[in-house]
């Protein structure tokens, strides 16, 4: 039987969204604007990495005409292209983590989220004082839109001062509370997340997300690997629940787990940083049986450098992981097919610090199967139906399988 692998390279958006404007990401394109960036020297940064942006293993697998079909720009240059390569638009209502997964595994979101407005204070009094009383908590800080570093950076020392957690959120459908790891404790941030989890969820609130740190001192403070996101489920059976429904199993790397509510997930696991988690993936490779799916998130290049704005950063986690596809290629045998995609941009070069309206690259292979362009896919679900016509599986109610135009008797 055969075996699938998805790996999303969270927030590696290719631009070229057709809805872009309605989201305020009119232009938006994190692949060619990191790529311009490196061009122009603005991927420098003295001992991480100079000059041109260099991704010969993931170009080979067709990103380049990836981007073209986003975009409608030519690359320029010649690529030796080995797998098949496309881009895909989203059709959930958001750019969000949830809308794009739950979409890639073949379910499209089909309501709006609820979001909290730009506003000081961001929360609602009722919910506020819902927290603190059922949390048990003397107070809590921020309550504002903010990026996660800066708002430990400004409220980390009060926080461990007065025990008050630091709640905020974004431009996504989300309440995310800081805590240090030891003053405040870690079981007890989870434990706050799930009281917080119930409060919101008449607000239809996508995640809470419980984002532990450490340190002392704001030059010290360093968010930990012990994040957990406490997801809305999904509101229909996803690739995940449809593999494990067939008696298989669904290998979730990373956040996978969490993004699904741990619904469809037969066993999760994780490393701090995107090496460590391709560490997982690898392992995850090596032990998966006949009919399995490993399915991956690679959160770094989204949480330390797409919402930091950090394009030297990023391009170099993108030559990282570029690096290491070879063993991942390596890992493939025959029944194998192996995609590389992503959920949603997060241009470095754009303004402000949230999440960017893209389409996505869709590229791939896998012994056997043919190296063509599948051209721009209507919405991320013809990812999903896809890799479930390849395992065998019956198709789901959204989405179109591409799986005939790259099949070696195609």
């Amino acid at each position: 039987m055969p075996r699938a692998f998805l790996f999303v390279l969270d927030s590696f958006g290719i631009g070229g969204s057709s809805d872009a404007a309605t989201f305020g990401d009119e232009g938006a394109d994190t692949f060619g604007h990191i790529l311009a960036g490196c061009r122009d020297g603005k991927g420098d940064r003295e001992g991480l990495r100079s000059g041109p942006l260099s991704l010969p293993n993931m170009s080979g697998l067709g990103l380049g005409d990836a981007w073209r079909t986003a975009t409608g720009q030519p690359l320029g240059g010649k690529e030796t292209r080995t797998g098949f390569h496309g881009a895909a638009q989203e059709v959930s209502d958001g750019k969000d983590t949830p809308s794009g997964h739950w979409e890639i595994a073949g379910v499209p979101v089909p309501f709006k989220w609820g979001y909290f407005p730009d506003t000081v204070p961001a929360f609602p009094p009722d919910l506020t004082e819902a927290i603190i009383r059922e949390g048990k908590l003397p107070g809590i800080l921020g309550n504002c839109h903010a990026s996660g570093t800066e708002i430990i950076e400004r409220f980390g020392e009060e926080h461990i001062r007065t025990g008050k957690p630091i709640c905020y959120t974004s431009v996504d459908s989300v309440l995310q509370i800081a805590a240090h790891e030891e003053h405040f404790g870690l079981q007890r941030l989870h434990d706050l997340c799930k009281v917080v989890r119930k409060l919101v969820d008449p607000l239809n609130i996508g995640r809470v997300i419980a984002r532990p740190f450490l340190g002392e001192t704001v030059e010290t403070f360093k968010r930990t690997p012990n994040r957990k996101d406490l997801a809305v489920p999904p509101p229909e059976p996803t690739l995940c629940d449809r593999v494990v429904a067939s008696g298989r199993r669904t290998i979730g790397i990373g956040k996978i787990g969490d993004i699904f509510a741990h619904r469809g997930i037969s066993e999760v696991r994780k490393g701090a940083g995107n090496m460590a988690m391709l560490d997982a993936a690898l392992g995850a490779m090596d032990d998966a049986a006949d009919g399995d799916l490993v399915f991956a998130n690679f959160v770094d290049f989204d949480t330390e450098y797409g919402h930091r704005r950090d394009i030297p950063g990023y391009a170099a986690a993108l030559e990282a992981f570029d690096r290491r596809v070879p063993e991942i290629l390596a890992r493939l045998r025959p029944g194998d097919m192996l995609i590389l995609t992503a959920d949603h941009g997060n241009d470095p070069s754009w303004r402000g610090t949230d999440h960017t309206r893209e389409r996505v690259p869709v590229i791939g292979t896998g012994p056997g199967l043919r190296s063509v362009d599948v051209g721009l896919r209507p919405t991320f679900a013809d990812i999903g139906e896809t890799l479930a016509e390849h395992l065998g599986l019956a198709p789901g109610r959204h989405g179109t399988s591409f799986y005939g135009l790259i099949r070696a008797d195609a």
